[in-house]
């Protein structure tokens, strides 16, 4: 074997090594981004309860309307099947209430939600559909903005960042399918302490 084979064969070793290496490492990285999202059960057990926090209210992008305390409360129906989202606050000076049905469609995996408020969903139902995601769920509807006029979207975040702490997060879907953040409710769990402090 002479000095250039020896040269080319040296160089093919490493390269197919330095390729292993990385593919390995590709493969490491692949397995740490993926993901299991925390069972349906689990997550509408830590949902349950008492909670507080503030929530702001965009109705032009980028453009913050409005921004104030807002309490709710998460409670189970049928044995923890179902969510029953119930909230109260106030938007520019006036009171806003709502609430909000929560299901797993088990056999179709998808979470479902039905919405009304007396601010933004105050003539209609929005019912929304989605899917799991890594610290709870998100799911999309859409409502009437008049008559004879394309519907727009909604689509609603529901992200557990911890056993105390939950946002809820609304985006307005144009009609170009451009997303623009219009409610942020970021909850903290009220505990018993809490309660006997007031």
């Amino acid at each position: 074997m002479n000095t250039l084979q020896v040269v080319v064969l040296t160089f093919a070793v490493i390269a197919h090594s330095i390729s292993a290496q990385a593919q390995e490492t590709n493969n490491d990285q692949t397995t740490q981004l993926k993901v299991t999202p925390m069972s349906q059960k689990v997550l509408f057990d830590k949902m349950m309860g008492r909670w507080e926090g503030n929530c702001r209210t965009w109705f032009e992008p980028g453009k913050l309307a409005d921004e104030s305390k807002v309490t709710g409360e998460i409670t189970g129906v049928l044995d923890g099947r179902f969510l029953r989202h119930t909230y109260e606050g106030m938007i520019q000076g006036k009171r806003r209430r709502g609430e909000d049905m929560i299901a797993f469609n088990s056999i179709a995996k998808t979470f479902q939600s039905s919405w009304v408020d007396d601010f933004h969903m105050n003539y209609a139902i929005m019912f929304s559909q989605g899917k799991a995601t890594e610290r709870g769920f998100t799911v999309r509807g859409e409502y009437d903005v008049g008559e004879n006029q394309p519907k727009w979207g909604w689509r609603t975040e529901f992200e557990l960042l911890d056993d105390d702490h939950l946002t809820i997060t609304a985006y307005n879907i144009h009609l170009e399918a451009m997303e623009a953040k219009a409610v942020e409710t970021t909850y903290r769990r009220v505990k018993k302490a809490d309660d006997t402090a007031r």
